[in-house]
């Protein structure tokens, strides 16, 4: 869906150029992440809508059957059984566009990630002391 000569740097961006009802679901997931990680930075990397606190917590991108998020391999483990339906390889997601999201998967997810993320940052802070 994105244009080539175009590329967003910015999630609005990145919504925009999608027809109303993708921009819907883009901005659900979007609205969810963010009540998940209030104090994440938003970012485009892989030319993806991504959310950053002391890492990467997740991307998401839309693609003409289906939204894919990215939340790395270690959430889409954690999650392995609810994703089932969802399964879109090693780290990823596919929610089909003719399904509801499932909001409160994404939430958890989100969830997981940054508190893995906080881990992460807290042990390598000890490890410079």
């Amino acid at each position: 869906m994105q244009n080539q000569e175009t590329v967003p740097t910015t999630i609005d961006e990145y919504i925009r150029q999608f027809p109303e009802d993708i921009r819907t679901r883009l901005e659900a997931i979007r609205t969810t992440v963010r009540e998940a990680a209030p104090d994440a930075e938003e970012v485009i990397s892989y030319k993806m809508p991504t959310f950053r606190q002391d890492g990467v917590l997740v991307h998401f991108a839309a693609y003409q059957n289906h939204i894919g998020l990215y939340p790395a391999p270690s959430g889409i483990e954690a999650f392995k059984e609810e994703l089932a339906p969802y399964f879109g390889g090693k780290g990823s997601a596919r929610f089909p566009a003719d399904q509801p999201l499932p909001l409160d998967l994404i939430r958890k997810m989100v969830e997981y990630r940054l508190r893995e993320n906080q881990l992460k940052a807290s042990q390598k802070a000890g490890k410079k002391k």
